[in-house]
């Protein structure tokens, strides 16, 4: 639904019981992920049942109240970024390899040729010089 509010490309994402993690390339000269998140979250909030009104969902606990944003500067920083999300299920320990866990873009990125259907099961090398907003 947001897809087709305001488009944007999912590069990368996965979820899991407590956070996700996502990378979106957004069209030329738009910035705004906030708008983007919100109505994620809203429309998740209320297809979910979990929240009825705006006041429930506020103090529901389902969602933090932020996130956090950083802009890709270059291609080593979009595949640190995209294995941080990727290996995310193995490195909190809900599952022994990045295949296994089902809901990640990971799957995609193997049909797609990014990685191969064996990667992480190494944790990957990240540069220190990576913030991953976790």
């Amino acid at each position: 639904t947001v897809l087709q509010q305001m488009p944007f490309h999912i590069d990368a994402w996965v979820v899991l019981p407590d956070h996700m993690h996502a990378i979106w390339t957004l069209p030329a000269g738009d910035r705004d992920f906030s708008t983007r998140w919100g109505l994620i979250k809203t429309g998740f909030s209320r297809s979910s049942g979990l929240a009825h009104t705006s006041a429930a969902r506020r103090y529901s606990g389902l969602w933090q109240p932020r996130f956090w944003e950083h802009r890709i500067r270059d291609t080593p920083d979009y595949h640190a970024h995209m294995d941080y999300v990727h290996y995310n299920p193995v490195k909190h320990g809900h599952v022994a390899q990045v295949k296994d866990w089902p809901y990640s873009s990971f799957h995609r990125a193997v049909r797609e040729g990014f990685y191969t259907a064996d990667w992480g099961t190494v944790e990957p090398r990240l540069a220190e010089s990576h913030h991953f907003g976790e």
